[in-house]
């Protein structure tokens, strides 16, 4: 994990390992910044969504249970995000580096759409 001071607060980016495996343990939260058709097409399973477009930092959850960690298609939109929640007071944010293609490239589990059917499917490695 890579971190960068950012007016007195840490920004965080993590890698795709290393949100898989907190993910897996429950122990973050993992919150999908891109659009509602690019969630649909295909997502993270059980990643949340607040689409950039959208984003109201006062309405995130606190992090005293869970780490909040923000991702997107390349890991471009979810940097933002992280450093407007940054700016909106929080002390410690994280965002996963690569996004989407990233964890694809990984061969990670994800939710994505049967082309044949419209239908959505889980596709593994």
């Amino acid at each position: 994990m890579k971190k960068e001071t950012v007016d007195n607060a840490v920004l965080e980016t993590w890698t795709v390992e290393e949100v898989a495996d907190a993910f897996d343990r429950d122990e973050i939260v993992v919150i999908d910044v891109r659009t509602p058709q690019e969630y649909m097409f295909e997502h993270i399973e059980g990643a949340l969504l607040m689409p950039m477009s959208f984003f109201r930092a006062d309405k995130l959850p606190g992090q005293s249970d869970k780490r909040i960690v923000f991702h997107c298609g390349s890991g471009v939109r979810s940097e933002r995000v992280a450093r407007a929640a940054i700016a909106a007071g929080f002390e410690t944010i994280s965002h996963m580096e690569g996004g989407m293609a990233a964890w694809k490239e990984a061969k990670q589990p994800y939710i994505g759409t049967n082309m044949a059917s419209g239908a959505p499917q889980v596709v593994t490695g």
